[in-house]
């Protein structure tokens, strides 16, 4: 003890000692660092002392202060930041105990008498972004475009997924993030909101967004009250690109090939209808059930191979005035790809046997046309505006064949069902934006939205036969079997927000921000399924499984089969509204020298209204729910010294269901059917992080937290019936737990040539465990006896895994100015995870954990030519899921094949 009690007081004293030094450090340099030619904050930038150790860089505003030991005359600063040339400054503290020295530094390649350049140093550097994370009052993760570059990654989804405690799911565009899937995710860009493209889905697809369009993608895992308040899991903003360079001009050209369709060329035949370049013009008939009047035949056609992709970029700034400046930057961009894959796609009841025993076999074809125009107008140094157009169209088109068991029609495996599905997606946001330094104490921020989405399926084709003596017939249980089925998706949504800041005193003591924003989200579904009711003299008539428009054409329409619709010519549809309207406080002050806190509150006023028409409920239903939600948090920053920080959060949010969720409507697949339930309502969730974090240099960071999440009366999909697997939304217990650590490291293993060649090496992992109470009597009062289930009494939350790691180790080599090469490869693991919890006897269906790795080479040949190896997916793992009955049982598994592709840029 007494040894324990003089370790304490050498501790103290220790502490003491450092208090006392640093108030006697009452002198030192501060500045900012500008861009001599647009004026703006350059983050990122080395500052040292010259022959000194005493250094620091700049933060998001450009500002950088250093405290010095001693009171000498004359010292000098040295400002560095790669792309732009360094600049040396003297100063002397003769007269005062603080010098202010600002800096302009020139971009390399600038020269400022024509005012030319031909390439500007990205703000989404990772030693920016580093710089930027260290130095602010919240907690924020974020992956820039120069890392997006390095790595490879081709669309937003794919960058989030290399970071901690992101996981993606496997067969859809779902994020998880720290085992919290869709609903407890929302999603932005450039800080306002954009709609979702699935109508299954709370948030759009974020493979849609090229790394082209992206400048940086940032992940709040932690609430504060600028955020949307419906917020589980995190609040992902992808900032688009904000160009502020001269005259440049870009052409990229290149193509890819997947392994399994290398050896599957002789099998890439889909349906009829869409283009090469992924779009579609089909309708449906307008007499659907009087007539046979369908544009696509049900004869496959073969694809042609082509994969490729291209793309142009091009940028210009001009001076407006004295101050202002005027820059554009376009970019225009299409890609497509091809898969193949085989499997098993089974069904099971709970006792093991099969419902549907099928080996799958996938073909698959998709594409992406991106377009996108930025303008920034700099009126002066307080003021700018910036108007941001994306465009989107995406396409998926499937072709799958699924041979075997089907219970109670093929029970010989002699069934087969061929699925030809299609699906498009146009996206359209619009923005303007606003930043303005009203004086030396208010800074006023706005901006405006309005995004539109329209989902199209335009003909999903469905045949389901069964062969006897080499004969296939078709198979008619319900009419259902075969059919041809249509949905149209509309979305529109309009957003704003304004915010004021005020700075407390006048050494950056603080600042106060308040600020309103709103949105309001209306939806239209509508779906049309014809089915061919097969006559009984027709059903054992032999047909041709490859070309069954022999059969079902307009000749034998009223001979051999019969059009019929759930709802007569009509859709099945719904309808929805959602409006959410918010205040809010924020507080960001500095407690001490050390401490900082951001204490913020948030108002919400949120309606929802679904409306609703179909088979489930043919006289149609409508429901709305209102809820204020009053969100208080808190965040602390304590920076133990000028590299490490301690942070705590805390605060209180939501969870909001979804319109297709509360709708009482049927979306049919393969294996499973999902209805909604008008009973449900938000769950709140309770949010807690601790973090430490450690940043030895600009480049390098260590990082640890542990978190936590107390989630009231959690959502989850859940199957309600075992016989035909259909899967609802249900408030399905009081509540659930989510904790784990979470460990990031960045770490240069060896530099040379001047730090700039450099081995580095990336690592993080999460360790995570979920857990919830189901309770069957709960569900059954609060849905008024609608669903009953039989459950146990725990069970995890779905998509979540235990671990996930992702690791990288790069080489980077400059030959000169003009001539580089990275090369990196690239590791990501998930252990097993819950897809469904199972019920009524159903055991658990669980994804098997997987690892997954790529090799990425950059190269730039000269000043304008560069070229880009990639090879994805290199161990090639199957992907398998199981249900945990008493024997488990496969119920899906394919392996996706490895990717190769080869870029080649030129730059004017």
């Amino acid at each position: 003890m007494n040894k324990l009690n003089y370790y304490v007081a050498v501790l103290i004293s220790v502490l003491l000692t450092q208090v006392s030094i640093t108030k006697a450090q009452q002198f030192g340099v501060k500045g900012k660092v500008l861009d001599l030619e647009t004026f703006q904050p350059i983050p990122g930038v080395s500052i040292k002392v010259a022959n000194t150790t005493y250094a620091a860089s700049t933060n998001e505003k450009g500002e950088f202060s250093i405290n010095l030991p001693t009171k000498a005359n004359e010292y000098t600063i040295v400002c560095t930041f790669v792309g732009y040339k360094a600049d040396s400054t003297r100063f002397n503290l003769q007269t005062a105990d603080w010098a202010f020295v600002p800096v302009s530094l020139i971009n390399a390649s600038s020269t400022l008498e024509e005012v030319v350049v031909t390439r500007r140093r990205e703000r989404a550097s990772e030693i920016a972004l580093l710089e930027e994370r260290r130095l602010s009052s919240l907690s924020v993760e974020k992956i820039g475009a120069e890392e997006l570059s390095r790595k490879g990654i081709t669309d937003a989804a794919a960058a989030l997924t290399k970071m901690s405690g992101v996981s993606k799911q496997e067969t859809n565009t779902q994020l998880y993030v720290r085992g919290l899937g869709d609903r407890y995710i929302s999603t932005s860009l450039n800080g306002l909101p954009i709609p979702s493209n699935n109508p299954n889905l709370k948030n759009i697809g974020l493979d849609m967004f090229s790394t082209d369009v992206v400048d940086y993608v940032g992940v709040d895992k932690l609430h504060h009250s600028r955020l949307n308040g419906d917020f589980g899991g995190a609040s992902i903003d992808i900032a688009s690109k904000d160009y502020k360079g001269d005259r440049m001009f870009e052409v990229s050209v290149g193509s890819s090939v997947n392994t399994n369709v290398l050896g599957n060329t002789s099998n890439l035949y889909m349906q009829q209808g869409p283009n090469y370049w992924g779009f579609s013009n089909y309708k449906v008939p307008a007499d659907a059930t009087g007539s046979y009047h369908f544009q696509n035949s049900w004869v496959d056609t073969k694809k042609l191979m082509t994969p490729i992709n291209f793309g142009l970029k091009a940028g210009n700034a001009y001076r407006v005035g004295e101050n202002g400046r005027l820059s554009f930057f376009a970019m225009a961009n299409f890609a497509n790809g091809y898969g193949y894959r085989e499997g098993v796609n089974s069904n099971f009841s709970a006792q093991g046997a099969p419902l549907k025993a099928l080996n799958q076999q996938r073909v698959s074809y998709n594409t992406a046309t991106t377009a996108m125009l930025n303008t920034n107008y700099q009126i002066n140094n307080d003021n700018k505006l910036t108007y941001n157009f994306l465009f989107v169209n995406s396409s998926d088109q499937y072709r799958d064949n699924f041979s075997g068991y089907i219970v109670d029609k093929a029970e010989d495996y002699n069934g087969l069902i061929q699925r030809g599905t299609y699906e498009q997606t146009q996206l359209i946001i619009n923005q303007l934006l606003g930043t303005h330094k009203l004086n030396q104490k208010i800074d006023l921020q706005w901006g405006l939205a309005y995004n539109r989405v329209n989902g199209d399926m335009p003909d999903r084709m469905q045949s389901t036969l069964k062969s006897s003596n080499g004969e296939w017939t078709f198979v008619r249980n319900n009419a259902a079997d075969n059919h041809r089925y249509t949905y149209l998706l509309t979305e529109n949504e309009i957003a704003g927000n304004i915010a004021a800041t005020y700075k407390i005193g006048d050494n950056d003591r603080g600042k106060l921000t308040v600020g309103i924003d709103g949105r309001r989200k209306e939806r239209a579904f509508k779906a049309i399924q014809l089915n061919f009711d097969i006559r009984p003299d027709y059903r054992n008539v032999a047909v041709d499984p490859k070309n069954l428009d022999l059969f079902l054409n307009q000749q034998n329409f009223g001979v051999y089969y019969d059009l019929e619709s759930f709802s007569g010519n009509g859709y099945q549809t719904y309808n929805g509204e959602q409006d959410i309207y918010s205040g809010y406080a924020s507080l960001d002050y500095k407690l001490t020298e050390k401490l900082n806190a951001v204490l913020g509150m948030r108002y919400e006023n949120i309606r929802q209204y679904v409306d609703y028409y179909s088979i489930e409920l043919p006289a149609g239903g409508n429901n709305t729910f209102k809820k204020n939600g009053v969100l208080p948090s808190l965040n602390l920053k304590y920076t133990l010294n000028d590299k490490q920080n301690l942070r705590l959060g805390a605060s209180k949010t939501y969870t909001l269901p979804q319109f297709k969720e509360r709708a009482l409507f049927p979306y049919e697949e393969i294996n499973v059917v999902y209805k909604g339930n008008p009973y449900l309502y938000p769950s709140d969730n309770y949010n807690v992080d601790l973090k430490w974090e450690f940043f030895p240099k600009s480049s390098e960071l260590l990082s640890v937290t542990a978190f936590g999440k107390y989630i009231k009366n959690p959502i989850n999909e859940i199957t309600i019936s075992s016989a035909t697997n259909d899967i609802s939304y249900i408030n399905t217990g009081d509540k659930g737990y989510v904790y784990g650590v979470e460990l990031e490291l960045k770490k240069d293993l060896l530099t040379f040539n001047e730090e700039q060649d450099k081995l580095s090496f990336g690592f993080n992992t999460a360790l995570m465990r979920t857990t919830q109470n189901l309770d069957a009597v709960k569900v059954n009062r609060e849905t008024n006896g609608l669903y009953n289930l039989d459950v146990k009494d725990k069970a995890g939350f779905t998509g979540a895994s235990d671990v996930l790691i992702n690791a990288d180790l790069s080489y980077s080599k400059k030959f000169t100015n003009e001539r580089s090469i990275t090369a990196t490869l690239l590791y990501n693991y998930y252990s097993d995870k819950l897809f469904a919890i199972g019920v009524n006897g159903l055991g658990d269906q669980v994804d098997r954990g997987l690892g997954t790795m790529d090799f990425v080479l950059k190269s730039k040949l000269s000043k304008r030519i560069g070229l880009d190896l990639s090879a994805r997916n290199i161990l090639n793992p199957e992907f398998q899921r199981w249900q945990e009955d008493a024997v488990p049982v496969k119920v899906l598994s394919y392996k996706r094949g490895a990717n190769f592709s080869l870029s080649l840029k030129y730059q004017l």
